[in-house]
């Protein structure tokens, strides 16, 4: 710091702000960094992502103004909407709490900001269930109580920064004293780290000015951590799980005692008219289910942790498969494969789930019955891919996503729009395929490539035999009934009508446009069932199958015959036999029974 920089006695809104996202690129530099040495509460390998997240939430949302107290109060509201992940969420608090103690004022001077500050870390502390020191609760704690400390001392908030920086410094150093897993690792605390990026950014803004304040990342620190051996303790809760609950005059400690059973590492932070909820479980769904009696359930996320800590230490490839809850594979294949699922959301009135996170497909049979309210889906938005993408080119050196229809849904849209915004910023390889399939046809298009590229063909060969594969797969469903497909929009309601005065039961076919047709009709499901076998009959007349799957809504008997006459047929046992998803279902209506299949 040099004598020309001006003396700082008053910060406005704008100047909270722009330093504020000065510490947000920081974070975005270094979040690879910060997802390597993650080893605490879990060693899942997401939390730079998750802060990343937190902070491009804000950036997304906030316009600035001159008045601080109104900047301090959107910035706080920003980041609890988009907090990610427990540190994510603890920060989120933080903010939340500084901008509760701000006064009503335009700006705000050195006595008040460190006052504010100290008193901030209390509701940090008050929104975890059991807070642990040597985290990021620490390091705030230390930074805020020597930001109090000093504020008699210094009438310069430039001169204030950069002593109180040096002191979070110190506290972070102290971390792995503290914690006996960063001992073992060698590692500070992600979380710890991840706030002291972000003060250094503030810090740097103040200091070096805007322009020089964003400084390229430091490569030699990422390396070093390379050296580091981490820790492959035992996950005890397998789903890092989240939501967002918007009502009036929420009570978080009520909510903390309700569902503090379900799991560990609870975190509830917020406001009275919107809470963010945090939590490990092994039962997502009763999570959820609890929740939802106090209030509107606006935002759910749920992440494997045991894949995550998968990948991290024992990743199979350097290319990584997305795709969609749609493909159908079994959790068991899914695990095996190292397959990154993004699911859809299934709706029931106000109320939605995440297809097969917290609702399965038994689950969704029972609410589909009873419910007044028509099932309906929503494709994932492409800031939930954006993350998805964000986290995996951490990780792997490409990433392949593969999806249900185009002509079905927007979801290969958003995965491709999330894509690109990783792209840009990281360079990372990202392609994106629209399977024209669902089901268990997508579901084979994606084992395919997934086994191939364990088998060591390389991203470019597979997208090359993507479009091959993609011809070689049929997918044939029979169906009881065409009202919930006409509803849906997936079908001409003519064709609907017809069927209906007639009694009769439909067989759908997945077109080479990805697109839902009628194929044929018949007085009766089992007439339905052989007409299916026959045509496959016909298609793999002197063809390989390089496998089939069966899936089916609530309908183990069609879809056990399919399996006994498949095998039949191509000599095969089926890869596997499972429910559709219910965001299949949701569009289709409950009976219906799949046959899908892939020549060599």
């Amino acid at each position: 710091m040099t004598d020309t920089v001006q003396k700082i006695k008053e910060l406005d809104g704008k100047q909270l702000y722009y330093s504020f996202l000065a510490g947000a690129q920081r974070i975005f530099e270094q979040q690879k960094l910060l997802n390597k040495i993650n080893v605490f509460p879990v060693a899942d390998a997401d939390t730079g992502t998750n802060l990343a997240s937190t902070m491009r939430s804000i950036m997304d949302a906030i316009i600035p103004t001159d008045n601080l107290k109104q900047t301090a109060v959107a910035l706080a509201d920003a980041a609890l909407i988009g907090a990610r992940g427990n540190s994510g969420i603890i920060f989120a608090q933080f903010l939340y709490g500084f901008s509760n103690e701000i006064k009503s004022n335009e700006t705000i001077d050195i006595e008040s900001f460190a006052t504010s500050m100290k008193n901030a870390v209390a509701y940090a502390y008050d929104a975890i269930a059991n807070p642990v020191e040597g985290t990021i609760l620490t390091v705030i704690k230390d930074w805020a109580d020597y930001v109090y400390l000093l504020k008699d001392r210094f009438d310069d908030f430039i001169k204030l920064l950069v002593e109180a920086y040096n002191r979070a410094l110190e506290s972070l150093a102290a971390t792995t004293r503290k914690l006996e897993v960063l001992a073992r690792s060698h590692v500070v605390d992600a979380g710890a780290k991840g706030f002291v990026f972000w003060l250094e950014g503030i810090k740097d803004f103040f200091t070096l000015g805007a322009d020089r304040a964003v400084r390229p990342i430091d490569e030699s620190l990422a390396a070093a951590e390379d050296m580091v051996e981490m820790p492959h303790d035992e996950i005890t809760f397998r789903f890092c799980t989240e939501a967002l609950i918007g009502g009036k005059q929420l009570d978080k400690h009520k909510i903390r005692n309700y569902i503090q059973h379900c799991g560990d590492s609870l975190v509830v932070a917020g406001s009275p008219q919107k809470i963010r909820v945090h939590i490990h479980t092994d039962f997502p769904a009763e999570v959820f289910s609890q929740l939802q009696q106090f209030g509107n359930i606006t935002y759910q996320k749920v992440d494997d942790m045991v894949m995550q800590n998968e990948i991290q230490h024992n990743r199979k490839s350097e290319t990584a498969i997305v795709t969609d809850s749609t493909c159908d594979l079994p959790k068991e294949l899914i695990d095996r494969h190292q397959i990154h699922v993004v699911p859809i959301t299934v709706h029931f009135g106000e109320t939605y789930f995440l297809d097969r996170l917290t609702i399965n497909p038994p689950q969704f049979y029972a609410k589909f019955a009873s419910s007044e309210h028509a099932a309906s889906t929503a494709q994932p938005a492409s800031k939930e891919f954006q993350n998805k993408y964000e986290y995996l080119s951490t990780h792997y050196k490409s990433v392949i996503g593969i999806h249900l229809s185009q002509a079905l849904s927007g979801t290969f849209s958003s995965s491709d729009k999330g894509s690109k915004d990783v792209v840009a910023r990281t360079g990372k390889k990202i392609d994106v395929v629209n399977s024209k399939g669902i089901t268990g046809g997508l579901g084979l298009l994606v084992l395919r490539a997934a086994q191939a590229i364990e088998a060591g063909v390389s991203h470019d060969e597979v997208m090359a035999r993507m479009e091959e594969w993609k011809e070689k797969t049929m997918i044939r469903v029979s169906v009881t009934t065409l009202k919930y497909i006409v509803r849906s929009g997936r079908v001409s309601p003519f064709k609907s009508f017809v069927a209906k005065m007639l009694d009769l039961k439909p067989v759908i076919w997945i077109d080479r446009d990805g697109k839902a047709s009628l194929f044929s009709k018949s007085f009766s499901e089992k007439s339905c069932m052989k007409k299916v076998m026959q045509n496959v009959a016909k298609i793999t007349a002197g063809k390989k199958v390089w496998g089939y799957t069966i899936t089916h809504a609530n309908n183990p008997s069609t879809a056990q015959w399919y399996a006994e006459e498949m095998e039949k047929l191509t000599g095969k046992k089926p890869l596997f036999i499972d429910h559709a998803s219910p965001a299949l279902v949701a569009n289709t209506g409950p009976g219906i029974a799949c046959v899908s299949l892939m020549l060599e």
